[in-house]
């Protein structure tokens, strides 16, 4: 990956290239040269995010396959959906923005989603999820999925905030039949395999590793009240440089 930067004291261009496995993709972003805060650049990262699964897509297609994942088919909308801190607040900014009654409908989901999780004693983990080894997620990914708990964006088997959607769904694709994802453990499922991936680079960005991950991150399905209780981004940086920080991420 090489980054070269040009512009004025206003803004900086960023001419990026990202190579990967088998992948090789060259972009131009722009980015503030003074300050600006991790959410700022959020839609940057976004954009990224979707360029390389375009090209991935396209490489899937190119030799054969198909992605089957379509509107409609929402079981991976019922998986533990791990996002960043700063897609956190994100998310918390989008549910307060809807108008009513959506406002309050949606808000009602994720209540009743938080009641759920109480009920099956998931909450107290996913509380706690900064503390949870590596074995502990993998074991509560599965007994997540068995509960059945929808993702409160979830509509009619399709996604309300698509173009809102967290960097994990958007990087989470696969080529196997529908109705494999639907079953726990499916061995069926063909998950596209992408050359880099973005959420792993965001859920480091400017902020300290967790005890047992090199990312932090906060379940979806929190995300709301997580957001209310850590309410501040990391202090602002030159959008150079946090862009620089992002793309080193994404190197390593």
């Amino acid at each position: 990956m090489t980054t070269e930067y040009t512009g004025s004291s206003e803004m900086f261009i960023a001419h990026l290239t990202i190579e990967g496995e088998h992948f090789r993709m060259t972009s131009s972003v722009t980015v503030p040269a003074g300050p600006v805060q991790v959410s700022d650049l959020l839609p940057l990262a976004r954009a990224l995010s979707d360029a390389i699964v375009r090209e991935t897509c396209q490489a899937v297609k190119d030799a054969g396959e198909k992605i089957s994942c379509t509107s409609g088919c929402g079981s991976c909308c019922r998986n533990l959906v791990p996002i960043s801190e700063v897609e956190a607040r994100c998310t918390h900014d989008v549910v307060e923005k809807l108008p009513e009654p959506r406002h309050s409908h949606v808000r009602a989901r994720f209540a009743e989603a938080r009641q759920r999780l109480e009920r099956t004693g998931l909450l107290d983990k996913l509380l706690a999820a900064d503390r949870l080894t590596n074995e502990d997620y993998t074991a509560l990914v599965g007994t997540y999925f068995q509960h059945g708990i929808p993702c409160p964006f979830l509509e009619e088997e399709s996604c309300s905030i698509y173009q809102e959607r967290p960097i994990a769904c958007r990087e989470y694709l696969v080529t196997s039949p529908p109705e494999c994802c639907a079953k726990l453990g499916s061995e069926g499922v063909q998950q596209v395999r992408l050359p880099l991936r973005l959420f792993n680079a965001v859920a480091r960005w400017q902020v300290p590793p967790q005890e047992h991950f090199l990312e932090r991150w906060v379940p979806l399905i929190l995300a709301p009240e997580w957001a209310e209780a850590h309410p501040d981004d990391p202090p602002p940086k030159p959008g150079p440089e946090l862009l620089q920080e992002l793309l080193d991420h994404l190197k390593s």
